[in-house]
């Protein structure tokens, strides 16, 4: 183990050439200014790369390993400078909430924006980290965004995501510090989307029975889906095995939703994959001891190819007053903090095969072999 070196960054440092600001052994990190002027932070090992979005949500952008890009296919080329959720929508992995997130519905007194205020947040202050830890060295990107409004919220969330030497797997977390004295309404969800292959096999630690993997039936306002779609989502609710492997036939157009009870390992990780034609295999790993509900979703159209195989949430994504006539809604208590933790990453197939076998003894069934 070894102590951590900070490089704190500034708007500054990122500008229209790509500059390198940091080598740590094999690890690097260059800053560079999209066409748009959203700044983006790119860092590397031997196996592929993450750009990232330091000062706007600290998205992670793209996620690249092995030659492929695992994140979604989106109409955005590049992200654009704004909070609005859908007027910058691409990123791999979008940070949502804290004090709100999923479907505003208005006829429920709904006046919060999509997934809250966290995805797009000017983040104040961001910084680099490099060290070692039990899993080898590293270079991480994390930051503060101080959220205030009088009377009501005064918290600081404080992303990191952390790229290891010669390593497919990248660590998530987020913290979120209640700075009142008196507690705040809680809502979180990490919106992690990979890009779906077809024929692709999901593989997850859950019981995939209607009671476990349960569809959702309501429908966004902002969604427009076509004839013949509720007796898809209908099908699904009946028989939700019917989407583990993702025939090009499928109708998840606009999107489809799943809510799915998650099984815990021994080591309190629950896990889902994306098993790929040639055994390759998208991973997902999150704690449910911390975020205790699974949000599936799925949106393949002519523009938009996107596999939220797992998004990690404190409560389902049906808006504000929805999940609290649920109980779904947390309390952070005054002056405590509250910590999320995620990995993300790409398998090659022999881990892959090794994954499908500890998911099943997870769940107790040889599915997932």
């Amino acid at each position: 183990m070894s102590g951590e070196t900070v490089i704190h960054l500034a708007q500054q440092f990122f500008g229209e050439r790509e500059r390198v600001l940091v080598e740590h052994g094999s690890l690097s990190a260059s800053a560079f200014r999209f066409d748009s002027g959203v700044c983006g932070l790119r860092l590397k090992n031997e196996q592929g790369e993450l750009v990232l979005l330091p000062f706007q949500g600290q998205q992670i952008w793209s996620m690249q390993f092995c030659g492929r890009q695992q994140g979604m296919l989106s109409m955005f080329a590049q992200p654009n400078p704004t909070q609005t959720y859908l007027e910058t929508y691409g990123g791999f992995l979008i940070h949502c909430g804290a004090t709100v997130m999923g479907v505003p519905v208005p006829a429920d007194g709904d006046t919060h924006p999509l997934h809250g205020e966290l995805p797009n947040a000017p983040y104040q202050r961001a910084w680099l980290t490099t060290g070692e830890d039990e899993r080898g060295v590293y270079l991480a990107l994390s930051g503060e965004y101080e959220y205030i409004v009088a009377f009501s919220f005064h918290y600081v969330a404080r992303p990191e995501v952390r790229l290891y030497s010669r390593s497919t797997r990248v660590l998530v977390s987020i913290t979120i510090e209640n700075r009142k004295r008196t507690g705040m309404d809680l809502m979180y969800l990490a919106h992690i989307n990979f890009r779906p292959v077809d024929n692709g096999r999901l593989v997850y630690s859950a019981e995939c029975t209607p009671e476990h993997v349960r569809v959702r039936k309501s429908i966004p306002s902002h969604i427009h889906p076509p004839a013949g779609f509720g007796e898809f989502l209908q099908e699904l609710a009946e028989h939700p095995e019917r989407h583990n492997v993702l025939e090009p036939g499928l109708a998840f157009d606009p999107e489809v939703v799943f809510f799915i009870d998650y099984l815990a390992d021994g080591q309190g990780w629950a896990h889902t994959m994306q098993v790929h034609p040639d055994g390759s295999a998208d991973l997902i790993s999150h704690r449910p001891e911390q975020l205790n509900h699974g949000v599936r979703w799925i949106s393949r159209t002519p523009d938009q190819q996107a596999l939220g195989m797992c998004l990690p949430a404190t409560a389902e994504p049906e808006g504000y007053h929805a999940e609290k006539a649920k109980s779904n809604l947390r309390t952070l208590p005054g002056n405590t903090t509250v910590r999320f933790d995620m990995e993300v990453a790409y398998l090659a197939p022999d881990e892959a095969r090794a994954m499908g076998e500890h998911i099943a003894r997870t769940t107790g069934s040889r599915a997932a072999q």
